[in-house]
Formats: C-alpha cells, structure tokens, sequence
C-alpha cells in the first residue's frame, strides 16, 4: 500500500499528514437535509448548525455536506465560508487540510464507514455521514488525537440535530479506531492491481485505466506518479496580459517565478491572488500555464493572409479568451467568443473587459456566424479529467457515462469549427481531459472524414520534454505541473 498513513502508536498532535487512498461514490441527496413538513433545513433556521467551539471543523463539516446534499463546489464553497467566519492562519489551514482530504479520500472513507455501519450509507442522514466522513478521515489519515476526533464528530452530529444518531455515529468511529488505518485500508482495498493502485490514491478504477491507456507504454511506469499528482495541491498559475505587463515585470512585483514553458506564466507559491494589484487592475489573470499555451497556439500558428479574424467557439468563462484578446489587440485582430450559456457569457465580458473581443450567446454547433475565420479555437466541454487536484470531490461525483454524453457534442464542435475557419486557416482543437476519447478520437475522426490536416503543435508549446508520440500535445501534472491539457492542430486544406 503506498503511503501517507500514520502508525496508531505514533505521537499525537492537531496536524493532518498529507493524504492518500480512497475508492467509492459519495451519495448526493439534495433534498435529505430538509425537513419533510417544512422544506427547510432541519438542523437550523438560517441552514447552520450550532457551534461546537472549533471553528475549523465546522468549517470542514459544512462544506462537506454542502457538497454532498447540494453539489457544491468545494474549491469555490470552502475560501468564502472561512472568509465569512474570519477564519485564518493555522485554523484556515487545518480547515482546509480536513476538508480537501476528506473530499479527495471519499471513495476509501466510505468502505470503512460500511464496513463499521449497521445500516446503509444510503439510510444514514447527510448531516451524520458528513461527520462519519470527516471523523473517519482524521482517524485514517492525520496525527490528530482519536478522542478528539470521535468525540468532536458526534457533537458536529448533535449539533446539526441529529442528536437521535449521537451513539450510533460514536459507535461506528470507535469501532473504526479500534483498528489501525493500515489493517482498514489493506481490508477494504479492492482485487486487481490496477483496482488497488488506484485506491490507494483516492481515484476509481475507471479513471485509472483512463490514465494508463493515456499513458500507452509509459503507463507501467508512469501511472502511480501521474495519480499521486492529483492529490498534490497546485501552485497559483499567472497569467501575464501581453501588452500589458511582462512575465518578468509581473514576478518581481509579485515576488513569484517566472513559469517554464508559457512566456507570460508565473508561479504563486503562497498568498491570495485575489489580492495581488496586478489581479484586480487586469494587467493578470489567474490561469493554468497549459491553458496559456492553447491560447497562445491559437493565436500563433501561421496563417496565409491572416486578416484578423478569430474565434473562441466554446469561450466560457473567458480565461483563453482574455489571453487571445489580448494578443488580437497587440495584432490588430478581433475575437469572437461563443458561450451558450448566458451567465458563463457575462464571465467572458467581464474577463474581456475593453479587449477585441465580441461575445455572443450561441451554440457553438451553429453560432450563426459567417465562415471565413482565420483561426478558430474548440476548447471542448469535457470530463475535467485533467484538473481533478483543483477539485477533491470531482473525482467521486464524475462517471464514465459523462465521457460517451460528451463525445457526440466534441465532434459536432469541431465538425463546426471546420465549417467556419477558411480554407488555409487553423484549429485548435484542446480538452482539459487525458482521455483519448476525448482527445485523440475526436481529432482522428474529423481527421477520416477529410478535409483537413493535422499539424505538429508540439512546435508551439516550447521545449516540454515528453508530450506524447503523436503530432498533438498531452500535458500532464506529474510531467510539467500543468493541468492534463491536451492540444492539437489541424489545417484545413485549401480544396475542401
């Protein structure tokens, strides 16, 4: 079993180790946590519980069952809440490290949790298996005192009046820390090498195997590092706004490091860059340096006779196409940018600001713009796959399904993309997924039916080391501390 797991004879203390292992699928039930006469929030007026006098598990304990009861977004939920509550320093970081580990571990907490539980997980109240959760991740994988971690799980329990439930839920942790986190995880671990490789990083099997067919022959090799990756916590990526501010410029104001790859990427270590002036006077942005480079390929692959007319077919929520705008500035061109969704198109206008770019509520399969586009960017709606350390829970809550729903639509995008570029012109075509039906398929499909041809766009991304041996570009978190960024490019013939 590889590791993270601490030996129950070790010496105590409030500081979780960094996490590891899990397998399973949370359940989400919207409408549990409400009380069946009155809609609303069993456990409080306001939807709160009361205090139990540790603000970081509470903290932990809300977003948690946030996630599961309402299908919140963890990374989005979790900084305003402690904001809220004035939860800073060691307690936002304990807060922090709770609740991301809990959500990233969910799959493996729950086969404990069931095997210690005389009922379903599907009969046990949100409020109690949120704090089953949250107990049991303390126990399994940090140094923090059983007693406290029992003890302070059920009164999260009572707290959210669920007091009814107070001795069951002690029951199923004491049971648990009677035994040591290696005997659980090595008892509950699921057959197969692969299976098992794959719990002991926190990731269902499905999505291993989507890794290692990624990988091809490297996957032997490289598998256990690339899902290690996603339970390691990212760097701030900057984003640098040509003609604006320069890389440079914007690490020595920010005290960060220059990026490897993307000449306008910068790395954050550490800090708020919400806060940074940079940031809020939109010299920079927030983006992943893999993003950049899509955008900076989109804008950057000759063009015979480039007359500046660009597009963004699936622009939501605005990231590439500030970056496109911001080079379309510096060139003299406009950008088009596509969103079907209203609200993910207000994004896109706010990103843009009074760069080049014209936002339109549309679908991308048939925007009802005039062809003839020079460049045409398809950042394809995808699994996300490829950003799953930006979002613990994602993992659990994502299915193989979403892949087979989201192919037809990938295809259809690009089918439109071709429709719209000029004949001489180019696509890129990019997934924030490793998945080769999401990446490889649909670009190998358009590429059968004709009409265009495939260009190396390992030109454009700089020097990256190994992306893959074919013309398109695959990043990955263990490789080059990008998200799992796929990019390829395609010219469209001039006789089609």
């Amino acid at each position: 079993m590889s590791g993270g797991f601490r030996s129950r004879s070790a010496g105590r203390r409030e500081q979780p180790k960094k996490e590891s292992a899990g397998q399973g699928k949370p359940r989400q039930d919207r409408a549990a946590g409400q009380d069946r006469a009155t809609g609303r929030d069993r456990y409080s007026v306001k939807g709160r519980p009361a205090s139990i006098g540790d603000a970081p598990r509470e903290a932990a304990f809300e977003v948690i069952l946030r996630v599961a009861r309402d299908g919140a977004f963890a990374n989005l939920t979790l900084p305003g809440l402690l904001k809220e509550r004035k939860i800073k320093g060691r307690d936002a970081a304990f807060a922090t490290e709770l609740t991301y580990g809990t959500l990233r571990t969910l799959g493996v907490l729950d086969a404990v949790i069931a095997e210690n539980s005389s009922r379903e997980l599907e009969r046990i109240a949100p409020e109690v298996l949120a704090a089953l959760r949250l107990g049991t991740y303390q126990l399994l994988y940090t140094r923090v005192d059983d007693h406290a971690a029992v003890d302070t799980s059920v009164r999260l329990v009572e707290a959210a009046n669920q007091g009814q439930a107070k001795g069951f839920a002690n029951g199923v942790l004491r049971s648990i820390a009677r035994t040591p986190a290696e005997t659980w995880l090595e008892r509950v671990a699921p057959a197969g090498e692969l299976e098992r490789l794959a719990f002991s990083h926190a990731h269902p099997a499905w999505i291993a195997r989507s890794f290692a067919t990624a990988l091809g022959e490297h996957a032997e090799a490289e598998l256990d590092a690339a899902l290690a990756a996603d339970s390691e916590r990212p760097i701030v990526h900057l984003v640098a706004r040509p003609g604006e501010i320069s890389a440079e410029e914007l690490a020595l104001t920010t005290g960060g490091e220059e990026g490897k790859y993307s000449p306008y990427a910068v790395y954050l270590a550490e800090g708020d860059p919400g806060q940074l002036q940079e940031v809020r006077e939109g010299l920079a942005g927030v983006q992943d340096e893999g993003s950049q480079l899509i955008a900076r390929a989109a804008a950057e692959v000759p063009v015979e006779d480039d007359r500046g007319r660009w597009l963004d077919l699936c622009a939501g929520p605005g990231g590439k196409a500030a970056l496109m705008g911001s080079l379309a500035a510096i060139d003299g061109a406009h950008v088009d940018a596509i969103e079907i969704a209203p609200h993910r198109a207000e994004l896109i206008r706010k990103a843009v600001g009074d760069l080049p770019v014209t936002v339109h509520v549309a679908d991308g399969r048939d925007p009802g713009l005039e062809p003839g586009y020079d460049r045409v960017l398809v950042d394809a709606p995808c699994s996300g796959l490829g950003a799953l350390r930006r979002r613990p829970e994602a993992r659990w809550v994502k299915s193989e399904a979403d892949i087979a729903e989201l192919n037809p639509l990938q295809s259809e995008l690009l089918a439109s993309a071709v429709r719209l570029v000029k004949p001489g012109g180019v696509i890129v075509y990019s997934t924030c997924s490793p998945d080769v039906r999401e990446t490889r398929a649909i670009v190998d499909k358009q590429l059968a039916l004709g009409g265009v041809e495939e260009l190396d766009a390992r030109a454009y991304v700089g020097d990256m080391g190994d992306v893959g041996d074919d013309l398109s570009v695959q990043m990955w978190p263990h490789r080059h501390g990008t998200d799992a960024m796929f990019l390829a490019v395609l010219r469209k013939t001039v006789e089609s």
